[in-house]
């Protein structure tokens, strides 16, 4: 059977305001001594969580996705089904094993669940999927063993999925234009406030206006899926560092993004964190005549 998610009690969301001490557009929000210095993963990621929704507990549910292009993918969750408390047992994808889960109701029927897999080291399972259409995407994030120039050394694959639990409705998930254009600011914590530009199907650009990365930018590649009306995969893998990013971006009411990152740290061991926070849009362009790719 589909889990629903239910909230542990006590947890609420987090402010969404943006911090009363420094605006968006203050020029002075941060010392700019360090824009030779590229920040390592480990270093902008620290408490860029913070503004995240809260965690659920799937202990004693089970998953099996049914992936398109044949196999699939079966999540065993918590003490019940043997993985032990916070567990998932899972199989699929030419292999298998037993690790920690991450999961967070985005919205009453959609869940984001991500494994950083200990199981295997340099590795990153993330599904979302809903108890309303039994739709469902996979991410399965890499880092591969050595760099090379010109390539983002994580990689990344995308599956739709469906749940199994009933017929299937709605769009499939798949590849979107939708946010070519758009302009955004995402606020994860009162120090981590970031812009971001869909500049085509394979780009965006990014800067960070308040935080250790505070006037560093780039344009990295990007992957964006819909999933279901104002709900949005979001992903990038970066040029500079090895790092790679999941995220499911809910631009209807909420507002909100959670996501996840995987990469190499200062020390060059892989390492995952969680993301999340707030979301406010800017404005957005159109192209008169040529698109972009």
């Amino acid at each position: 059977m589909v889990p629903r998610p239910a909230v542990r009690r006590g947890q609420g969301r987090r402010s969404p305001r943006v911090s009363d001490d420094v605006t968006i557009a203050d020029p002075v929000s941060a010392p700019d001594d360090g824009l030779d210095e590229w920040r390592t993963y480990d270093e902008f990621a620290a408490g860029i969580d913070t503004y995240r929704l809260p965690n659920i507990d799937l202990d004693g549910t089970s998953l099996t996705l049914a992936l398109d292009g044949g196999g699939t993918l079966a999540l065993d969750f918590g003490s019940s089904t043997g993985s032990g408390a916070g567990l998932v047992t899972w199989s699929g994808l030419g292999t298998s094993g037993t690790d920690p889960y991450d999961a967070v109701a985005v919205r009453d029927d959609v869940v984001f669940v991500n494994l950083p897999l200990a199981s295997r080291e340099r590795e990153a399972l993330t599904v979302v999927y809903s108890t309303t259409t039994h739709r469902a995407t996979v991410v399965r994030s890499r880092i591969a063993a050595e760099a090379v120039e010109g390539t983002p050394q994580v990689g990344q694959e995308f599956w739709s999925a469906t749940t199994g639990a009933s017929e299937p409705a709605g769009e499939v998930p798949g590849p979107s234009r939708d946010l070519i254009g758009k302009r955004n600011v995402y606020r994860y914590s009162p120090h981590h406030l970031y812009e971001h530009v869909y500049i085509s199907s394979q780009r965006y650009a990014w800067q960070c206006l308040e935080g250790v990365q505070r006037g560093h930018g780039d344009m990295d590649l990007s992957t964006v899926w819909k999933f279901a009306d104002g709900l949005y995969l979001f992903c990038f893998r970066e040029f500079r560092i090895a790092v790679a990013s999941v995220w499911l971006h809910d631009l209807g009411y909420q507002l909100m993004t959670t996501g996840i990152f995987l990469g190499l740290n200062g020390d060059g061991a892989s390492e995952h964190s969680r993301g999340g926070g707030h979301i406010y849009p800017l404005g957005s362009v159109a192209y008169p005549d040529a698109q972009p790719v």
